[in-house]
């Protein structure tokens, strides 16, 4: 790559990679990234809305060949698009699908960057009318189930309560260890693994498998991993998964499944501790890996 700007990393900043135009342009490029700096319902700690551009200013430092999979993903084109702004839930949700719709029908595969979790509705509505018979995987440590928060059906705690509402044929929701009584009678509708049912095992990875439709999206809050590993996110909890057995099911998710598109939401970053931004733009990069290298 070329172009070193002053700052931090590699290539042309404000580009997933630091990508230079030849594989970086929107016509030619299989995959969108679309960067979503949405913070507006979070509860605990707010700076969701610098989590996208953290992330891809962290993705300017990866190395672009991946060893597991001895692919150079990339190469298949990747168009960082303008950011989705808006300031308030009801402009969002609009703004937001119409640009993931629009995507869609391009053909392109869509990776959405948050921002806070709320935003998941809407890249899950546009993929859920794009493909008939689609399960959503959720990573998480909260169910997000609340019918509505502080008075909000459209909060960050309540966006898995909406996506259960839209006619998807499964969703199964991974990692989760924090919940209020509130939300049981909606979980019932989730195929649910919780985070300490699944710490010393991987035979609920199969099972977990089995539960989810030849289609998946899957919608990824950060604060899945234990907080030791990511802490940047809004609501850090311990107990949480760790890299290795998170790729591990990801792997065999893609492996098995044709997975549609994904989110990552709820990096919320330290300028104290950039570990967790770097963690979040390799995560991208290995989703990726293991998508593209299927279909080589």
């Amino acid at each position: 790559m070329s172009d070193l700007p002053i700052g931090q990393g590699h290539g042309l900043s404000g580009r997933f990679a630091g990508l230079p135009d030849e594989f970086a342009n929107l016509e030619n490029a299989k995959i969108v990234i679309l960067p979503v700096p949405f913070d507006l319902t979070t509860t605990y700690q707010h700076g969701t809305n610098k989590g996208p551009a953290a992330l891809i200013e962290a993705s300017r430092n990866i190395e672009l060949y991946d060893i597991e999979t001895g692919s150079e993903i990339y190469k298949k084109g990747i168009f960082t698009a303008p950011a989705v702004t808006e300031n308030s839930c009801e402009t969002m949700r609009f703004a937001l699908k119409k640009a993931v719709d629009e995507f869609l029908k391009e053909n392109k595969f869509i990776v959405t960057l948050g921002g806070e979790h709320s935003i998941s509705f809407s890249p899950i509505q546009a993929h859920v009318e794009h493909f008939p018979n689609l399960s959503i995987l959720q990573f998480d440590a909260h169910a997000d189930l609340q019918n509505a928060y502080e008075g909000n059906l459209w909060s960050h705690a309540s966006v898995m309560a909406r996506v259960i509402e839209l006619p998807v044929s499964s969703t199964v929701a991974v990692g989760i260890r924090s919940m209020s009584s509130e939300e049981l009678e909606n979980q019932k509708n989730v195929h649910t693994f919780f985070a300490h049912e699944i710490q010393d095992n991987s035979e609920w990875m199969e099972k977990a498998v089995n539960l989810i439709a030849d289609d998946v999206y899957i919608t990824f809050d950060l604060d899945v991993f234990d907080s030791s590993i990511m802490s940047s996110t809004g609501t850090p909890e311990p107990g949480g998964m760790n890299w290795h057995q998170v790729m591990k099911f990801l792997k065999l998710v893609i492996e098995r499944k044709n997975l549609v598109g994904f989110d990552v939401v709820e990096l919320c970053p330290s300028q104290s501790n950039l570990a967790p931004d770097y963690l979040a733009a390799k995560l991208v990069y290995k989703i990726l890996s293991y998508k593209f290298k299927t279909e080589q």
